[in-house]
């Protein structure tokens, strides 16, 4: 059972510790014997899985480790110094903190949520490799979800699309994003996944002889530029396309990127290269293209996204990267954690997990789990436009969010002195729905105030407890102001 992921982690890392890895798997072993899955098989099926998983990200020797041994001292006799002394305190505190992720006490679902992501946030700050094992144990529990019961697998799949979805692509690990979600919806909505996998299977055969086409064209034009690039067909995951049905209202047929080819190449000046040529090929549609490159997403993700229309009428999506690029959108910050001896954080390490710190802020802040949940499900896990300052600036705010959010995210200051605002050079109205790449600049007042109304325009919570904020603060020297005129005229009298 073992052979089999040492020959994954040898053919990326041959100078791993496999004698502490075999070790670790005879512990695991030997501490679960007796103990089945839901599906009947042998427990340590599960965390030799969870340790493939993690190999398949290029894991480092530690977190693998701490992959086959993360259910050992919560379901077995294995203790934290057991691992501590077989495996040293590195392993010994990442198996630790996984364990510590399942231990909640909890009145209802909302609060249990809330203190789930609570100790998720902690775990992250501490060690991310924690939450990155907890992802892979998370992926295997969804891809054997078949064998629990049907109130079980909803409640599971619904806490993986609303929590463990997210945080992973909020870590960029896109392609663990994907699974989880397409596995939540296999459960969630049964009847409308099943409906839109034959959908898309009626079409697969149309769909590949158009990317095999544009495949080969693209080839050849490239060659003629000696631009040397790697071309494939990028799948499309049913729940993208799903929430592009139910929430957007684009059919079947609308959705564009359905056909979409990825071009990888060596460097950037190849990325624009290979741009102009299928911007020279085929016609693109516009306010399709995004430049991911010049502006990454929050999660570091890089890459350039064009729409195009063929001379047959056939609309596709081409997304062209480097190979670094793509690793970091696969893995995410995990491809921070590959093997290599001797890994530190590096700035864009640190830059990464900024909305950590974010995360680390609200929970000081909001104590209800109520009021946490709906900050994080708005605020952190909703869909983003990324928008300018005026600076250059990148920042990122919940779809649907107006120049007031924007106020608000730089300072509540700034928020509460708005009196207007300009997109783009031009003046808008501050219900304005902003949209990603425009460029922010806020015209404040310093002797003007928010508005009651304000609060039905913004769409995040942050800024609605800080307008909140400021007129409990009024109301309060209001109070204090008739209290004094009271007692003057009692002084008075």
């Amino acid at each position: 059972m073992i052979d089999k992921l040492i020959e994954k982690i040898k053919f990326y890392n041959p100078n791993a510790n496999f004698e502490q890895i075999r070790l670790a798997f005879e512990i695991a072993k030997k501490n679960h014997e007796g103990q089945k899955r839901n599906s009947g098989e042998d427990y340590i099926i599960h965390p030799l899985n969870v340790a493939m998983i993690l190999a398949e990200m290029n894991m480092d020797t530690p977190t693998i480790i701490a992959g086959l041994l993360h259910d050992t001292i919560e379901d077995t006799e294995v203790t934290f110094e057991d691992v501590e002394k077989n495996f040293g305190i590195e392993i010994a505190y990442l198996v630790d903190g996984v364990t510590k992720l399942k231990k909640l006490n909890y009145k209802n679902k909302q609060e249990k949520q809330a203190e789930n992501i609570r100790k998720m946030v902690l775990a992250m700050a501490k060690d991310i490799r924690v939450i990155i094992v907890k992802l892979a144990d998370r992926l295997h529990n969804m891809r054997t979800l078949e064998y629990m019961t049907d109130t079980k697998k909803h409640e599971k799949a619904l806490e993986t699309i609303e929590i463990y979805a997210p945080i992973a692509d909020r870590l960029g690990m896109s392609k663990i994003k994907w699974e989880l979600e397409d596995l939540s919806l296999r459960y969630i909505d049964p009847d409308k996944y099943y409906k839109l996998v034959d959908m898309v299977n009626k079409r697969r055969q149309e769909r590949e002889d158009l990317i095999n086409r544009i495949i080969a064209e693209l080839k050849q034009n490239l060659t003629k530029l000696g631009i040397v690039a790697d071309i494939n067909g990028r799948p499309k995951n049913f729940y993208s396309i799903y929430k592009k049905m139910e929430y957007k209202g684009k059919n079947f047929e609308e959705i564009y990127d359905l056909s979409a080819v990825r071009v990888l190449v060596e460097d950037i000046k190849d990325c624009y290269g290979v741009l102009g040529v299928v911007h020279t090929l085929w016609k693109p549609i516009p306010g399709r293209f995004k430049d991911y490159i010049a502006m990454p997403k929050p999660n570091k993700y890089q890459s350039l996204h064009t729409t195009v229309i063929d001379n047959h009428g056939e609309t596709f999506e081409v997304q062209i990267r480097t190979y670094e690029m793509h690793q970091t959108a696969e893995y995410g910050i995990a491809a921070h954690w590959k093997y290599k001896a001797g890994v530190s954080k590096s700035t864009s390490f640190d830059e990464n997990l900024t909305w950590l710190r974010q995360l680390l802020e609200w929970q000081k802040d909001l104590s209800d789990p109520n009021d946490f949940m709906e900050t994080l499900k708005v605020d952190f896990f909703a869909d983003e436009v990324f928008v300018f300052t005026p600076q250059g600036d990148v920042i990122n705010l919940p779809e649907g969010s107006t120049p007031l959010d924007f106020a608000y995210r730089i300072h509540s200051q700034v928020g509460n002195t708005c009196t207007g605002a300009k997109i783009n050079g031009r003046i808008v109205s501050l219900d304005y729905k902003l949209k990603s790449g425009d460029i922010i600049e806020v015209i404040t007042n310093p002797n003007s105030g928010p508005s009651h109304d304000w609060l039905k325009i913004v769409k995040s919570p942050q800024a609605k407890k800080k307008i909140n904020q400021y007129f409990k603060i009024k109301d309060r020297e209001k109070n204090i102001e008739r209290g004094k005129e009271s007692l003057e005229r009692e002084v008075k009298n």
